[in-house]
């Protein structure tokens, strides 16, 4: 059974599809978004999807066994080689620290408003349906609401090690970095 959000956000559910024996789509297997709360419940993640790949291979549902395989281990913010399709849910008022990933994100705001800080001092306000397209950047998340919760649905995707200036910059998850535990 599927945990549900920190939030008073309501539950999501994902649903994956294949084929049946004649080649039409069908839905082989449905289920609840399974929370997880992080940063004293400050945060909620649920990952419903993850690729290890650049190339997915779906033949015999390799996919979906991997994801499994995946998620039942050590999944950190981004799946080397692979993507991560990871809901946040954001407590009012919380800010996650500074950070930058080895990943092309993009963050799409379902629910409330969210805060992008970049560390350049830049600030800009997300509203629902606003899309954060996340190139490697140093950045922060800050829900400025002081009484709703925020959710954020972000695709998580491997890159090259990225060199501005001729200066390699890699992960860097800030003081109090914000790891995942396994979604089970």
């Amino acid at each position: 059974m599927a945990n549900k959000p920190v939030s008073n956000l309501p539950q999501l559910r994902q649903f994956y599809t294949g084929h049946n024996k004649d080649g039409k789509a069908i839905v082989v297997a449905q289920q609840d978004f399974d929370w997880v709360p992080v940063a004293e419940s400050q945060m909620g993640f649920a990952v419903p999807y993850t690729t290890s790949q650049p190339i997915t291979d779906m033949n015999d549902d390799k996919d979906l066994e991997q994801h499994k395989k995946t998620i039942s281990g050590t999944l950190g913010l981004v799946n080397p080689n692979g993507s991560v399709l990871r809901a946040v849910d954001f407590a009012p008022g919380y800010a996650c620290d500074m950070h930058r990933t080895q990943s092309l994100d993009y963050g799409i705001v379902l629910e409330g408003t969210i805060e992008m800080v970049l560390d350049s001092g830049e600030r800009h306000l997300l509203k629902r349906g606003d899309v954060a397209i996340q190139r490697g950047t140093q950045h922060q998340w800050r829900n400025p609401s002081e009484t709703e919760w925020t959710r954020v649905m972000f695709v998580l995707m491997d890159t090259a090690p990225l060199v501005v200036g001729g200066e390699k910059l890699g992960e860097d998850l800030g003081e109090h970095a914000v790891v995942p535990p396994s979604q089970r």
